[in-house]
């Protein structure tokens, strides 16, 4: 039998930290040690920090140092997304293999400073995108790759969703955060994108605004319009558009256009809807993949063989600088190169 693999889990920060921890205790090759010491930090009434490993069913320690004395083979960032450069050059320090939640950061300079950490401690650096496993996104990528469609002119994707500070309120922070739903929502289907096409991004246009939610200091809509080196024009839906009463989170779209043929992908759309009428709102029960498990098997496999995990740290580069340009057109009104 594979050697039982020790993985730290590194803040309770993240909407995602709570699934990712039940996923990995739910493995019989890995073993999960859990710590959240900027807990303190969290707005009234979240649950953090020992009480919610405690919730859980997870082990706990109060502080980072107890985590790396206890030996780990791989940690999870889970983080607010502005801390998680220090604690992937940590992590790179104590030499371990790292899977860090998305966006990779909130400034370009700070990826390629995790990457460049990475790269000198020969570690590797996954970005978490668990959509790109999707078996009906995997299959339009095949045949978009084989030419089925001839090429590829156009992409137009949406990843609409509720404003997730009912649960963490520093997603609405422009510091932790590093923006609004742009920051949140565009960086899924560049990731998708970037798998699908054999090209890089060249230029952002974008347009944002505070329509819906405008109690924030961040924006709650946006339309990205990304242009690659081949041509293909990508329109990114990445809206906090849905109501407190929506049946779901969100969801996630894509659909690609081709000289030949198009093909479109509803990465949530195996469900089985219906009405709630003692909560007054519908429900909707999915029945799909579970992406977050492919995405935390393609990590510990990664590491038990040695490998580089994908998407990987420069993936997740590409995906900020497609954000970042975006944040900067939407401030001067103009495309942005990259």
């Amino acid at each position: 039998m594979s050697k039982t693999l020790k993985v730290g889990l590194l803040s309770f920060a993240h909407v995602h930290a709570a699934g990712y921890a039940l996923l990995l205790q739910g493995r019989d090759d890995v073993e999960v040690l859990t710590a959240d010491p900027d807990q303190a930090d969290s707005a009234p009434g979240e649950k953090r920090g020992k009480e919610f490993a405690e919730q859980l069913g997870v082990s706990y320690v109060d502080t980072y140092d107890e985590l790396y004395a206890w030996g780990p083979d791989a940690v999870v960032i889970t983080s607010e997304n502005s801390r998680h450069r220090e604690l992937v050059e940590r992590a790179a320090a104590e030499g371990v293999q790292i899977l860090c939640e998305k966006p990779l950061a909130t400034k370009v300079e700070d990826g390629e400073a995790m990457i460049a950490a990475c790269a000198k401690a020969g570690v590797n650096l996954m970005t978490a995108y668990p959509v790109r496993f999707h078996p009906a996104f995997r299959a339009m990528r095949d045949r978009v790759r084989a030419g089925d469609l001839g090429a590829v002119l156009a992409a137009s994707g949406t990843n609409n969703g509720r404003i997730p500070i009912a649960a963490r309120q520093w997603f609405a922070d422009p510091v932790l955060a590093g923006g609004g739903s742009l920051m949140d929502h565009t960086v899924h289907l560049a990731d998708l994108l970037d798998d699908l096409l054999d090209a890089r991004a060249v230029s952002v246009y974008a347009q944002s605004n505070k329509i819906v939610h405008a109690e924030v200091e961040v924006e709650t809509g946006g339309l990205v319009v990304v242009t690659y080196e081949d041509g293909t024009v990508a329109t990114i839906d990445c809206s906090w558009n849905r109501p407190e009463t929506y049946p779901t989170w969100g969801g996630l779209t894509l659909g690609i256009e081709g000289a030949r043929g198009s093909v479109n992908f509803d990465a949530f759309g195996q469900a089985v809807s219906g009405y709630d009428d003692t909560a007054g709102k519908g429900v909707s029960l999915g029945y799909g993949a579970d992406l977050d498990g492919l995405m935390l098997e393609e990590f510990i496999t990664a590491v038990r063989e040695g490998r580089r995990p994908q998407p990987d740290g420069e993936v997740g580069l590409r995906t900020l600088q497609i954000v970042m340009a975006g944040y900067e057109s939407a401030r001067t009104g103009q495309p942005v190169a990259i």
